[in-house]
């Protein structure tokens, strides 16, 4: 009698956690979906610099828009924190111990409460008698724009950098996804100069709708197994 021993492939292990590429999907036509409710009609969404008399008018005209517009993108923040957790987790599961987690851990869920915060504040401008007040209005109107715009732009940089730099030097997602997020994190980054120059205002949403796509090509591409540590071997006896 003799004893030879035939490896079987390892194990492997499944992240317990929701499906990324899903949670992107969701929070992606949340967001879009409230957008859309602000963008059509009459009159028109008020552009950042707008004045303060289109600002007010927009709002006491469109409230049904904007309440809607709120509680949807209110349910994308939330989504988008969601992600932003279980994003973390997975990486941790699949052995990424660097800083570079924790600052994609921090910047997804700073871009999660401000998105919370800016849809708070649209639900206001809603409320009646608030929009009424021309400077009110207006003073909302740009502190929501503040929130949701370079707010949001420059923290969804730092939670792409997180993912994408890690996951390069892991190799847990291709090439085209790292680089594409490495620049993508850089113009959410640089994004932050709205602040001092308006005209840069362009690269917000060069940073939010690729970083939809992104988010979503990203999730749907990280692996959610890794192998079990122990092999097993099966052994055939003749």
């Amino acid at each position: 009698m003799s004893g030879t021993f035939t490896p079987v492939p390892p194990p492997q292990v499944r992240h317990q956690g929701p499906p990324l590429g899903m949670l992107a999907v969701i929070w992606t036509v949340l967001f879009c979906a409230g957008l859309a409710t602000v963008l059509t009609g009459t009159p028109r969404f008020p552009q950042p610099g707008a004045a303060a008399d289109a600002i007010a008018a927009f709002f006491v005209t469109r409230v049904m828009a904007d309440t809607v517009c709120a509680i949807l993108q209110f349910g994308a923040a939330i989504v988008l924190g969601i992600f932003t957790a279980s994003a973390v987790n997975q990486m941790r599961f699949l052995g990424v111990r660097v800083a570079g987690v924790n600052i994609a851990l921090f910047g997804g869920f700073t871009a999660s409460i401000l998105g919370l915060a800016t849809s708070l504040a649209m639900w206001t401008l809603a409320q009646h008698g608030i929009a009424t007040d021309t400077n009110l209005a207006s003073a909302l109107y740009s502190f929501a724009f503040g929130l949701g715009g370079v707010g949001y732009s420059a923290p969804l940089g730092l939670l792409i950098a997180g993912i994408a730099i890690p996951a390069g030097f892991s190799r847990l997602l291709p090439k085209w996804i790292v680089v594409s997020g490495i620049v993508l994190a850089a113009i959410g980054e640089v994004s932050t100069l709205t602040l001092l120059f308006p005209k840069l205002v362009l690269l917000i949403p060069l940073t939010r709708f690729p970083g939809f796509l992104w988010l979503i090509a990203a999730g749907f591409a990280l692996p959610r197994k890794v192998v079990a540590k122990r092999a097993a071997a099966v052994v055939t006896v003749q």
